[in-house]
This record gives C-alpha cells, sequence and structure tokens, in this order.
C-alpha cells in the first residue's frame, strides 16, 4: 500500500529536492546548482541569479554571471514551456532536441499570423545563422535588418519569433548582454555541441531529472513543467517506472524515486525554513496547480496574472507573504509584507536571509517588515 504523506511531508520532501531544505555544498558551482534543479526559469536574468543564491551556500552574482558570460557552464536559451530558462551547457545538449521540435510545432499558428510560412521560418533560421557567423554576437535589432535584407517579414514580433524558432533548433542561444540588450550568438561557438541521447532516453532522463527536482508528483505536474502534452509526460514516466516509489499526496497517487525513498523517515525540521524567493520562482512553476503553495484566499498576491509571479516570503514551502527590494543609494531596503504575523523564529529566519540577500549582492540590505495585509 502506499504511504500516504501529509501536506507538511509533501512539502518538506519538495523542499529538500528543489535544494531550498538542504542547499548543499559551499563547493557547488552555479553550474552544479542549476544542473541539480535542470533549469531556472531565465525571463528576468537578475531573479533567476537570486534563485541561484536562495538554493547555494557561498556564491554571488558576480559567480552567476561568470558562469554565463565567462566559463560560459550555463547557457540562457528557450527550453522547457517553450520560455527563457538557464540550463546547463550540458543539459542544452540534450533538452533542445527533446522539447525544441515540439514548441515550434505548437507556434505553426502564430507563425502563419506573422506571415511566416515554413519555406519562409527555414530562410529566416539560415539568414540569422549566416549573420551570426559572420558577424555575432548580434541584438535582435541587428538579425531584424538582416532578415529585411532577404525579403524576410521582420516588423513587429517577427524577428523575435524567427530568433526563437533557431533556438528551438539548437542553431542558437542568448550570448553577451549588449547594455540592457541581449545578444545572440551561434551555440556551436558559445557552446560547442555534444551529442544528445537517443530521444527514449532523452525522454526518460527528462522524467528522471522532473523527479529528482520536484518529487513526490506525477505525470500531470511533468506535462506542467516541460510543457510537453499529458501522453508524453505519461510515456516519458513509463520508461522510468521501475525506478519509481508510489506515495499518496492530497488523496491521490504520487511518485518519487526509488533512490529517494529514505527522506520519507527524516524527522521533521526544528526550526522553520525561511526563503525569500526571487520571481518566477521554478518552485512556484513546477507542478500543474500550487494549491498546496499558496492558500487560495493569497493566490491573486503571488500570481495576479498575465505571467507574472511576484517575489515570495516562503516559510517550510508555504507562500506567507510577499517582498521587493528598493535601491537607496548603495544600500538596498527589503520590505516584507507578511499574509498573517510572523513568529520570532520566522522573524530571526528572515534577517539571516535579507544578510544572504546582501551578501550575495556584495551590499548593504536593511529589512522592514509591514503590518499583515
Amino acid at each position: 500500500m502506499a504511504i500516504s504523506l501529509s501536506d507538511e511531508q509533501t512539502l518538506l520532501l519538495r523542499l529538500r529536492a528543489q535544494r531550498l531544505r538542504l542547499p548543499g555544498s559551499a563547493s557547488a558551482t552555479v553550474a552544479q546548482v542549476v544542473k541539480d534543479v535542470c533549469g531556472l526559469q531565465a525571463q528576468d536574468v537578475p531573479a533567476t541569479a537570486l534563485a541561484v543564491r536562495v538554493r547555494s551556500v557561498g556564491l554571488t552574482a558576480s559567480d552567476f554571471d561568470s558562469a554565463r558570460h565567462h566559463q560560459r557552464s550555463i547557457v540562457r536559451t528557450w527550453c522547457m514551456r517553450g520560455t527563457l530558462h538557464v540550463v546547463t551547457a550540458e543539459d542544452f545538449a540534450w533538452l533542445v532536441p527533446l522539447l525544441g521540435p515540439h514548441f515550434i510545432l505548437q507556434t505553426r499558428h502564430r507563425y502563419k499570423q506573422l506571415g511566416l510560412d515554413e519555406d519562409t521560418c527555414e530562410r529566416g533560421t539560415r539568414t540569422i545563422r549566416d549573420a551570426l557567423a559572420a558577424q555575432g554576437p548580434l541584438t535582435r535589432d541587428d538579425l531584424a535588418r538582416h532578415l529585411t535584407a532577404q525579403g524576410i517579414p521582420a516588423e513587429g514580433q517577427a524577428t523575435i519569433h524567427l530568433i526563437r524558432r533557431a533556438a528551438l533548433e539548437g542553431v542558437v542561444c542568448i550570448g553577451p548582454d549588449q547594455g540592457a540588450k541581449p545578444t545572440y550568438v551561434l551555440t556551436q561557438d558559445w557552446v560547442g555541441r555534444d551529442r544528445a541521447p537517443a530521444p527514449e532516453g532523452a525522454q526518460a532522463e527528462l522524467a528522471r531529472r522532473y523527479l529528482e527536482t520536484y518529487g513526490p508528483a506525477e505525470p500531470g505536474d511533468l506535462a506542467a513543467w516541460s510543457g510537453l502534452g499529458i501522453g508524453q509526460a505519461r510515456q516519458a514516466w513509463e520508461l522510468i517506472a521501475g525506478q519509481l516509489v508510489q506515495v499518496e499526496v492530497g488523496g491521490g497517487p504520487a511518485w518519487m524515486l526509488k533512490t529517494h525513498a529514505d527522506r520519507l523517515h527524516e524527522p521533521p525540521v526544528p526550526v522553520p525554513i525561511v526563503k525569500l524567493l526571487p520571481k518566477f520562482d521554478t518552485y512556484l512553476l513546477g507542478y500543474s496547480n500550487r494549491d498546496l503553495v499558496v492558500g487560495s484566499q493569497h493566490a491573486k498576491r503571488i500570481h495576479p496574472g498575465g505571467g507574472l509571479l511576484y517575489p515570495t516570503l516562503l516559510v517550510n514551502g508555504r507562500a506567507e507573504g510577499v517582498w521587493s527590494a528598493k535601491r537607496h543609494g548603495k544600500r538596498l531596503e527589503v520590505v516584507v509584507e507578511p499574509f498573517a504575523g510572523l513568529t520570532a523564529e520566522i522573524h530571526h529566519g528572515l534577517e539571516a536571509e535579507v544578510a544572504d540577500l546582501a551578501r550575495f549582492l556584495e551590499t548593504e540590505a536593511t529589512l522592514s517588515v509591514e503590518a499583515p495585509s
């Protein structure tokens, strides 16, 4: 009979899987952190850096920038759900070939709306590849001029959709920033190319890595996180069925890796686990719903719509408030808006988080806690 987990047990297991309960060794690199969580949401790069902070010990924002631009051990590109992520260069080699064709297929209607038939998309990829081979890195505006010169639509959203398509094909990725603008580079020039696993191997690896980072979970959660259809998610699940142990979460079936089964017997944590999650944090994006983490009465405070996910005060895996940071010269003021009163232990944990945020950003920081609202 499957072990029935309480909500508290489920959350602690997920925090452990996400490096939010035990952030790991102080010797872990940025790439190791990114690999351990199979990529981080990255439409907002400063938030991505903070997602590394909350899952690590001793790393700094400068380490994150170095991993992106100098070591090139992590790559920013379109990946899970067809959205921007940072993944390791190693994982890029199999994740993009596995997921990219699915999102290209999903975007066919939008391509047509933009006047981009299949032949035009192929010409667009060739034009982008040739321009970057000759002159890269290039910005979106630079690439738009090259596309226009070849008679390829580049107005409105056409250029970014063609860049995204080339990225989903594994041809390009995001390179160094040019001021506030990203540039694009050829993948083979930026990180090289490693041989990807066969498709079946990649599907199995996706399911295994997902459960490594998000378990206990079920196939619908994998579909929501990856962007694959539920049928594909179930197929991937079946490929690793022998590696799984079934549990019960919220009255329904869920699964964990057998290698994590010993975590079912770990004792409760003696003090609250307090974390300041950045906006768009992957912990809030990894499941088909957020009911276990975010109470319905506060859901709009965290996820107001329009694709936004606000920075979240997390206590023992549950959203207990939102926060923001304001610059005052060289000093950072962290403003926390809790949903309810904070105990002395939680406040102590919050102070430790603010101190670590200051260390990560190599600045000074102060904490302001507003009245519950």
